[in-house]
């Protein structure tokens, strides 16, 4: 099977890409459609409230022709957020859980989870601890109630699950984190919930794979010009799995997106 995960930054503009950086994304969109994957996740899909318009559907079904595809919109705030599954085959159920997240986290559509025969394919967008770490606090409590969802999950069949965590787990998963230790997505806080996350009983399928190397990067601020360049970056995006099937994962990689900042898709293999 082969998996592929991403953070759009708006299907809007990947579909309208009428400037040179919604250029990079619909191509970015196209190259995925080549490989052809099991299943896509999309993140940060900032769709409406009801879904996708006529023309995004329109443009996504010609990309993946015969794809099942499922959404998750926000309905706390306006085109914010929000998630995304493009299925091969159509799944067993489809759910787009509240899992008594703190404040609107339930309502900014952040999960979408499809069942299978032997397993489960769910993607997340993880809140941002925000400016000033803000959200802090919120967030704790988002880490600790998405981990009993997950394990709810877990108990029932295995679950193969990626996205946008928010979160640099180790030093060498960002370039600078001398520069970064009190910033959101490395503080203590944050690390330490992915810790406990992973100890529950799942695998960083990439760390799994590449355990010492370091400079694998997800995403790169847009605010830096060359950060991309330089290949400052983070890696906040992850696809993690069951344990009991850590073993089945063939090939888990970054998907090189060029000269476009922000977050990179991710490609997962995995023999199930």
């Amino acid at each position: 099977m082969k998996l592929i995960s991403w953070n759009i930054d708006s299907i809007n503009a990947a579909v309208e890409h009428k400037s040179p950086r919604g250029e990079m994304t619909w191509g970015v969109l196209e190259g995925i459609a080549e490989k052809k994957p099991d299943v896509l996740a999309i993140q940060e899909t900032k769709l409406k409230v009801d879904g996708l318009t006529k023309k995004q559907k329109t443009a996504l079904e010609e990309l993946f022709p015969g794809y099942h595809i499922y959404t998750n919109s926000s309905s706390a705030r306006k085109s914010y957020a929000g998630t995304m599954l493009i299925t091969k085959d159509e799944p067993i159920n489809v759910e787009t859980p509240e899992i008594g997240a703190p404040g609107e986290m339930d309502q900014e559509g952040r999960i979408v989870t499809a069942e299978f025969e032997d397993f489960f394919v769910s993607t997340v967008y993880t809140p941002n601890a925000g400016g000033e770490l803000a959200r802090l606090d919120a967030r704790q409590l988002w880490d600790d109630a998405y981990r009993n969802y997950i394990n709810g999950l877990n108990e029932k069949k295995p679950v193969i699950f990626s996205g946008d965590f928010n979160v640099a787990h180790e030093e060498i998963d960002l370039k600078h984190p001398a520069q970064n230790h009190h910033s959101a997505g490395f503080t203590d806080e944050e690390r330490e919930h992915f810790t406990t996350l992973l100890n529950a009983g799942y695998t960083d399928t990439l760390r799994a794979l590449h355990p010492d190397e370091p400079e694998i990067y997800s995403w790169w601020a847009q605010r830096s010009k060359t950060s991309k360049i330089n290949n400052s970056g983070w890696r906040i995006d992850y696809y993690l799995v069951s344990n009991n099937i850590a073993d089945k994962v063939q090939d888990i990689k970054v998907i090189d997106t060029g000269a476009r900042q922000d977050h990179a898709p991710l490609e997962l293999d995995i023999e199930l």
